[in-house]
């Protein structure tokens, strides 16, 4: 009798070890965080931050949708997913992601019996006729409601396990809340779970659930030092005409900024809604909730207009809370952070030693201060036919240029050569971005942020050759990084290889 007690309770004991958690990933579409962003989200700062840890120092490898998105998802460095841009033709759903998705974190959770939810947007091209159509459902994902293309809040497609269905006017964000909330509902402790939750806010257009609109009526943008200044020391892009913008352009900043904060209320209600059914269906306690960005945003700095792809850092600092079993309540983390690390950190949560094929490194939760690293922000620039407006006077050169209307004063916001990589370098005493663009200029900017955050003055010139070297070799170096090691430590790597 006494050895059939001692076997049930090492069998118990052996059953609550091998007890995998939860993990709910809340992905917005170009949230903020420099301007403000956060602002809104009082029931993430109530459900998850104040029982979590906040990262001060949270980045992405791209401040674009489908490359981020795509590290995130497989922790590989852009140049090593090769999704350049957000078109199939630049990776995005192309041929060779479609052999890298059954390297996903998610494919890897579902292989050891995680049940796995995606909701929302996925990929940019995801869904269309050239990438496979939208009976296709990724691997890794046992329930599949993924969009068909790019954010939208009405008249979208969604592929409900890979049966299109089609709506025009149900919310979208309400309808991720609503499929979510049934999901949970019907899960138990006896099986682990994951799921991503990916709205479209606060992304273009920008529109706001009908409860929520003129919820900011007074707001405006925000008016950092860089708002609407010439853009003096910086790449050719950014200096386009008009520099500064007209008066007549900042109504419509001041509607954009508004109109963000009022798209995420929806997603605020949506965290609280989650929240609420793990907690009635005690599955709370068990589950890690992550709440990110794809990329940030731009409105007015620097004398653009609003939208992203630039190395500044409203673009490319996103916001990154997780709370979760055994993580610090209350706290705000300033170790550097790049959002490839999210795959092995869950990986390391689930009790798996992630592939060493990723790029990225676990967090470590209790580590708070005094870590260096040198982190890779990657962007390939787009000339599209299409994104030039025939109004605009460069439409002549409408092959190199995109993102180019009217409602811009015909500024735009992309061109090929806006291709660039960026060094962002933290630690204790340091706080450096260097970048190097692939134009006719090969020009460089860099910026001491400790000294001036609203990355004003270009020191590109001023510093020591020696330290411009050190940089662009160590820049060079982690343009051919693979795998977390090397990627970490990139002047070990004796391969050198670029195109800045």
């Amino acid at each position: 009798m006494l050895s059939y007690i001692l076997f049930s309770l090492l069998l118990h004991t052996a059953m609550c070890q091998e007890t995998k958690p939860n993990f709910v990933v809340i992905l917005t579409d170009d949230q903020d965080i420099t301007l403000g962003g956060m602002t809104p989200m009082k029931n993430v700062q109530r459900f998850i931050e104040r029982e979590g840890t906040s990262f001060a120092n949270s980045y992405v490898t791209s401040p674009i949708c489908c490359p981020s998105r795509a590290s995130l998802l497989t922790g590989l460095h852009v140049h090593n997913h090769l999704t350049w841009n957000n078109s199939i033709a630049g990776g995005c759903y192309g041929r060779y992601w479609k052999r890298l998705e059954s390297r996903t974190f998610a494919n890897i959770l579902k292989s050891i019996g995680y049940n796995t939810f995606y909701a929302g947007k996925y990929l940019n091209n995801y869904g269309a006729k050239d990438a496979g159509g939208t009976t296709l459902v990724p691997p890794g994902w046992s329930e599949w409601h993924g969009l068909v293309g790019n954010s939208v809040y009405y008249n979208y497609t969604i592929s409900n396990n890979g049966v299109p269905t089609h709506s025009t006017d149900l919310y979208l964000t309400d309808i991720i809340r609503d499929l979510s909330v049934a999901y949970i509902e019907n899960q138990t402790e006896s099986q682990p779970f994951l799921m991503v939750l990916a709205p479209p806010a606060p992304h273009q257009p920008f529109t706001p659930a009908p409860r929520h609109k003129d919820a900011y009526s007074n707001l405006t943008a925000v008016k950092h030092p860089n708002f609407n200044i010439p853009a003096t020391g910086k790449h050719w892009l950014l200096q386009m005409p008009p520099s500064p913008l007209p008066e007549t352009m900042m109504p419509e900043l001041d509607r954009v900024y508004r109109s963000r904060w009022e798209s995420l209320l929806s997603v605020d209600e949506m965290v609280a809604d989650v929240v609420e059914t793990l907690d009635s269906n005690n599955l709370l306690d068990n589950t890690y909730l992550i709440y990110t960005s794809d990329n940030g945003y731009h409105i007015g700095q620097f004398a653009q207009v609003y939208d992203k792809r630039q190395p500044y850092e409203a673009d490319i600092k996103v916001p990154l809370i997780i709370r979760g079993p055994n993580i610090g309540k209350n706290i705000t983390n300033n170790q550097p952070v790049l959002n490839i690390d999210l795959a092995p950190t869950i990986l390391e949560l689930a009790g798996l030693t992630a592939p060493k094929s990723m790029d990225g490194k676990p967090i470590k939760f209790n580590i708070d201060k005094d870590m260096e690293r040198n982190m890779l922000v990657e962007y390939y620039g787009e000339g599209r036919d299409g994104t030039v407006d025939p109004e605009c006077p460069w439409i002549y050169d409408k092959d190199n240029l995109a993102q180019c209307y009217p409602q811009y004063d015909c500024k735009c916001q992309d061109a090929k050569n806006n291709t660039y990589a960026c060094l962002r370098h933290i630690s204790k005493r340091i706080n450096m971005k260097y970048c190097a663009f692939a134009d006719e200029q090969n020009f460089k900017e860099m910026y001491d942020l400790s000294t001036d955050p609203y990355e004003l003055d270009n020191i590109i010139d001023e510093v020591l050759p020696s330290v411009r070297h050190w940089y662009k070799l160590t820049l060079t170096q982690m343009l051919s990084c693979k795998g977390a090691d090397n990627c970490d430590n990139p002047l070990e790597n004796p391969k050198l290889y670029s195109i800045f």
